[in-house]
């Protein structure tokens, strides 16, 4: 099992990266038959760390996860495991509306092989805050690997605010956050006020949150393109800010059409990931397929994302 610490910033003035800093969070692969490709996801899992992700979220929203079930999860985690060995973190999504099912799943997770858990806030209940870390708390308890909360209150219905999270911060096994919150002021002071590691989940928000202290991105869009957003963050570490802007900028195209066109973002995945001749197949209902329009579309942006790499290496 990889050990987390590894991945911590070798300088004094890096924050806290206890899982790196390019996270994709990665599609769950099916058969045509719509089940769990375990072997699609091990071949899909070593080409992203082969293309510069040192870090794997699996089981989160891209991976759809509120249709899999607790064996396919566990099953997921322990081939994608075997499959990247040392190479990089495994960061298994445990979330769920029930305390007592996230740690039976949190359990679980750990002992297929993962170096971490993905927490998401609680949903559709709307717990108050102190429902809210009281949650938290009892999973970090029960777990014997490092948490990653998922703020994320535009799905779940509920905020993890920035005053909890500062409390959180104090467990010694809560050490991360994603971020999707949109709420930079907030972030920043919870960056500035602990050690958590800041994740960013939505890609716009990639270089700002960088920008002001984060760790790094849990990105969809890694599982298209791994490179450019990785190189972002490379040339934002050696002082080359106008270059991070610009390669950030290449991106925007292809992450616009992603992430906000209408599809959800493991549809659009999924079927630039099929076209493209990787492991990806159907998505579970309720999902449905991006149309041939929609795919049209992405791989031009794709592509076009590709020749600006190339013009500008």
């Amino acid at each position: 099992m990889t050990t987390p610490s590894r991945h911590h910033g070798t300088h004094p003035e890096h924050p806290p990266r206890p899982f790196g800093r390019a996270l994709c969070a990665m599609i769950t692969p099916f058969t045509p038959a719509g089940d769990v490709d375990l072997s699609g996801a091990q071949k899909l899992a070593a080409h992203l760390v082969a293309e510069g992700c040192d870090g794997l979220v699996l089981n989160g929203t891209t991976g759809e996860s509120p249709t899999t079930t607790d064996a396919e999860k566990t099953a997921l985690v322990g081939a994608v495991r075997e499959a990247v060995g040392d190479r990089a973190s495994v960061v298994a999504g445990v979330g769920s509306a029930s305390t007592r099912h996230t740690v039976e799943l949190a359990r679980a997770a750990e002992a297929a092989g993962a170096d971490g858990l993905l927490v998401v806030t609680p949903y559709y209940s709307r717990p108050p805050q102190a429902a809210v870390e009281a949650h938290f708390r009892t999973v970090a308890d029960a777990a014997g690997v490092p948490l990653m909360l998922y703020d994320i209150p535009g799905r779940t219905g509920t905020r993890i605010e920035p005053d909890t999270l500062l409390r959180l911060a104090r467990h010694p096994r809560i050490v991360a956050v994603k971020d999707c919150a949109y709420d930079l002021l907030g972030s920043t002071k919870v960056i500035a006020g602990t050690s958590l590691a800041y994740y960013s989940g939505c890609e716009e928000l990639n270089l700002p949150l960088y920008a002001v202290g984060g760790a790094g991105f849990v990105s969809t869009v890694a599982n298209l393109a791994p490179r450019v957003l990785r190189a972002v963050l490379d040339a934002y570490d050696a002082g080359r800010t106008a270059e991070a802007a610009r390669l950030n900028r290449l991106t925007v195209p292809l992450a616009e059409l992603m992430m906000a066109s209408g599809l959800p973002g493991t549809v659009t995945a999924k079927a630039l990931l099929d076209a493209l001749g990787l492991p990806a197949g159907p998505v579970r209902e309720p999902l449905q397929p991006a149309g041939r329009e929609s795919v049209d579309g992405l791989l031009a942006a794709y592509e076009a994302l590709r020749a600006g790499q190339l013009h500008h290496p």
